[in-house]
């Protein structure tokens, strides 16, 4: 059985054992002598149910390092061994008399009642535990399990572990690379964003390398395996995770590092109290009475819940507006968040390319529509993702349907076919810079960029800006040119300029060229020199662990290449839609696709360490003033005196104190920003196909 299903089971019953104590008296009315045996009894199950309690506060106490648990401990043994001490009498001098208990209160339910707070406090934090494992365990499970080794010719599939160096691999469509190699024979487009975090597929040709995890796309190819088992980049990445997690420093529990010097004075002032009371001739029972009133009104029921209630209400507003904290740990970091690395795939933009410009060789609509027709005449027969980009604008369009024949596909360069245009069969072409100027002129590929001056301009500034331009031309010369792009992601800019608003450096980490990232850092918000482009993802954890020397880092991501990076930083974010492993890895994950919501997990947080703070000044405030009444400080001059009861009364009123300052958090409003809610393709396609472009 799993910790925390332990804990729960632990925890059920202490609840129904808790809940039988408090209604024991109305069950057994004035039989005394009964009800304290079910209660001593039902007590000890609890205490029993409970001893890691026990265990680990008197162990913090031998080792000279008290924490919360032993605080807890000596305010519960106190209330127990007082209110067996109390029934004994009762039993042994006043055969169990109802006046007796009127007078002397005793606290075997309370006992359980605190010790069952505190064990749902504890199962709170076993649930969010072993994220970490959970992650790697899903790194792990998108390696490829088999692969397919070439034999003496024939194809034979083998467990991964299997295959060795210079071994010779098959990778048929949609397969995932088993071990990092290179390409011996066939071309492809590679999937890669396991790696890089980037959207657009990369095409791969003989000589180039794949890594592990990542996907083939379209052709079929056969590689030789260079790096096998842990030494591939994909294993780094799990090490890199496991190692990051494991090396993680846990924050110190503030009531904790408070019980290091509160336990030792409340022992103090208990023994002290007890000695001078007897001093005075008063009594042993007085004197006693004093000394565990001071315990009893001492017992960090406030103390232990400022934080852990604060946390909870925390969590609970955060899971409404799509935050969710994981640990409460990541919701005290979070809000101390000083610099902010944020991904750009997926993060700051959409992951998903769309076409963004459309240039014919005559600029107006009909020409562009018919452009349009052509580039899905060509384009809906292949399965490249700027491909797919390119059809399902046409589709919206609802372009005409235009014959194709003779379709042949040019392996990493482009496409031709016959198509039926203006009346007449044309050769078209489709596909890279090269590749068109390469079929126009039959140039090399090194000079066949001249293949059109009056278009070159318009292609190169497409690439500045980070796009990705197909072009396409007939025999007689160029058609146009449809660029694609990952768009930026709705309330990208906004959240940035929010977070500068919180004083919070901003940064974009990239595994993307540097022109691309520059283009998107400058449309959200980020300068040039805050741009860090054609990183792999060991480089961004190292970027990350750099910063962290200047301030509380949290990063945001949302891919698998982001989990070192995300388990490196103080505080790791992954945006909902991302990636199992980038979520699991990460510390808050954002339900919603949006970087504006991450803007509301770092003030959330902020608020509720603020809270936390009330809260503790006010478990101080209120033990400042409790605990010289219990002790009998105002008894001779005034004739003030706390009895147990009212001391356990006043433990109560500082707890519902502590949690009514935690609901005021159910008051938080998220960031105000206003999206503009038009229909996204509309907008588009009203904007290539009327303005302007050339």
């Amino acid at each position: 059985m799993s910790d925390h299903k332990k804990i729960l089971k632990d925890l059920i019953v202490s609840a129904i054992l808790t809940l039988v104590l408090f209604l024991l008296p109305s069950f057994l009315g004035g039989d005394q002598i009964i009800l304290f045996i079910l209660q001593l009894i039902i007590s000890l199950l609890v205490m029993f149910i409970n001893r890691n309690l026990f265990t680990n506060g008197i162990r913090s106490l031998f080792s000279r390092t008290p924490n919360v648990d032993a605080l807890f401990s000596i305010g519960v043994i106190a209330a127990f061994v007082y209110s067996i001490v109390v029934s004994v009498i009762n039993i042994i001098y006043y055969k169990g008399s109802t006046e007796y208990i009127g007078e002397s209160e005793i606290y075997f339910a309370s006992s359980a009642l605190i010790m069952t707070i505190i064990l749902v406090g504890k199962f709170l934090e076993e649930l969010a535990r072993g994220r970490t494992s959970s992650a790697i365990n899903d790194l792990t499970d998108m390696s490829p399990k088999t692969a397919i080794l070439l034999v003496n010719g024939l194809e034979k599939e083998v467990p991964i572990d299997e295959v060795r160096v210079d071994d010779i691999f098959v990778l048929k469509p949609g397969m995932s690379v088993p071990v990092d190699g290179v390409i011996e024979s066939g071309t492809s487009a590679i999937n890669e964003s396991s790696l890089t975090g980037e959207s657009m597929p990369v095409d791969k040709e003989p000589g180039m390398s794949v890594s592990a995890s990542t996907i083939n796309l379209s052709g079929y190819l056969t590689c030789r395996a260079v790096k096998v088992g842990g030494d591939t980049a994909f294993s780094k990445i799990v090490s890199m995770v496991s190692d990051a997690s494991a090396g993680k420093a846990e924050i110190s529990n503030i009531a904790d590092r408070i019980s290091f010097i509160f336990i030792p004075v409340v022992l103090v002032i208990a023994i002290i109290t007890f000695a001078v009371w007897m001093s005075t001739g008063v009594g042993i029972g007085f004197s006693i009475s004093r000394a565990v009133c001071v315990l009893i009104v001492s017992c960090p029921c406030a103390l232990g819940l400022a934080a852990p209630v604060a946390i909870m209400v925390g969590n609970s507003v955060g899971q409404k507006h799509g935050i969710l904290f994981k640990t409460a740990q990541s919701m005290e970091t979070t809000g101390k968040t000083q610099i902010v690395v944020v991904d750009k795939t997926g993060t700051i933009t959409t992951g998903e390319p769309k076409v963004t410009d459309i240039i014919s060789t005559e600029n107006d609509i009909e020409h562009r529509d018919l452009l349009l027709s052509i580039a899905y005449a060509l384009e809906s027969k292949s399965e490249h993702p700027v491909a797919k980009a390119i059809c399902s604008f046409a589709k919206k369009r609802f372009v005409p349907i235009i014959e194709t024949t003779n379709f042949e596909p040019i392996p990493g360069k482009g496409v031709k076919a016959r198509l039926f245009v203006g009346g007449q069969k044309r050769t078209i072409f489709a596909g890279s810079e090269a590749f068109i100027g390469q079929s126009l002129l039959g140039k090399s590929e090194e000079d066949a960029t001249e293949y059109s001056n009056e278009f070159d301009s318009k292609i190169q500034r497409l690439v500045a800006e980070g796009k990705t331009p197909t072009l396409f031309a007939s025999e007689s010369g160029m058609l146009g040119v449809i660029a694609v792009a990952d768009e930026i992601r709705e309330g990208s800019r906004e959240a940035i300029e929010a977070l500068h608003r919180e004083d919070i450096h901003v940064c974009m980490v990239t595994g993307d060229r540097l022109s691309t990232s520059e283009t998107v850092g400058a449309e959200v918000g980020i300068g040039p020199d805050e741009v860090i482009s054609e990183v792999l993802p060991e480089e961004k954890a190292k970027i990350v662990e750099k910063l962290k020397s200047t301030g509380k880092v949290a990063m945001i991501g949302d891919g698998v290449n982001d989990a070192p990076a995300l388990v490196t930083a103080d505080t790791g974010i992954a945006i909902g839609a991302g990636t199992d492993v980038a979520i699991d890895a990460a510390d808050v994950v954002l339900v919603q696709d949006s970087l504006v919501t991450a803007v509301d997990a770092i003030r959330l947080s902020k608020e509720t360490l603020s809270v936390i703070h009330q809260n503790l000044f006010w478990a101080f405030f209120y033990n400042l003033i409790g605990i010289p009444l219990a002790a009998g400080c105002y008894y001779k001059a005034f004739g003030w005196l706390l009895d147990p009861i009212f001391c356990a009364a006043a433990m109560s009123i500082s707890s519902i104190f502590v949690i009514t300052n935690a609901l005021r958090l159910f008051s938080f409003t998220t960031t105000d920003i206003c999206y503009n809610n038009d229909d996204e393709d509309s907008e588009i396609s009203e904007e290539l196909l009327q303005e302007d472009l050339s």
